[in-house]
């Protein structure tokens, strides 16, 4: 049986990671060897966004302490772990997309040298206007995260397939599938 594949899926807020994962996930849900990992997260479920899996901070600190996660790291404010289920998903030949971490790339990288990884890219002119629509930050807020952003331009690694989002989602939305799908490479 082969070992399934691990994608890692990163992009600067705003660039609408979760939009096309949300996508990818409803439009695979049925393919036989893909699997969306949930985050665990000590944020509160949100109407919009990330679909994740909300822990108290104890709840994180004794799942952290008892080993069960496969990836954990901090970012923000918050607690971000990606189970160890994945770990048996990939032994049992699916391949498996996570929502990960720009500031965890380095260290996601030891742990899994054969991942690949889907960098979500925007243009300035449209992260900015996705930021300001999305009605959570002020305008210095926005100013900060498009520097953040532009963190994502440091990324150079030979497992990195960028993605380009500044289209519609039915286009990007596409792509996305095609990558994880090995269809028509990017």
């Amino acid at each position: 049986m082969r070992q399934g594949q691990l994608f890692y899926v990163i992009g600067p807020s705003g660039s609408g990671k979760d939009t096309l994962m949300q996508y990818a996930r409803r439009k695979l849900a049925e393919h036989k060897k893909i699997v969306f990992a949930h985050r665990y997260i000590t944020r509160q479920p949100e109407l919009v966004g990330e679909n994740h899996i909300h822990l108290s901070e104890a709840e994180f600190a004794a799942k952290e302490k008892h080993g069960f996660f496969a990836m954990q790291w901090d970012s923000h404010g918050l607690r971000y772990g990606i189970g160890r289920e994945i770990n048996f998903w990939l032994a049992q030949g699916f391949d498996v997309v996570i929502n990960g971490s720009r500031e965890y790339f380095s260290t996601a990288l030891e742990k899994e040298p054969d991942m690949r990884v889907v960098l979500i890219r925007t243009s300035t002119e449209v992260l900015r206007e996705r930021l300001k629509n999305r009605q959570r930050e002020n305008d210095d807020e926005i100013e900060r995260r498009l520097q953040r952003a532009a963190l994502f331009n440091r990324i150079s690694h030979p497992n990195v397939t960028l993605l380009n989002n500044d289209g519609g989602l039915d286009d990007s939305g596409a792509a996305f599938i095609a990558l994880l799908t090995k269809e028509n490479p990017i």
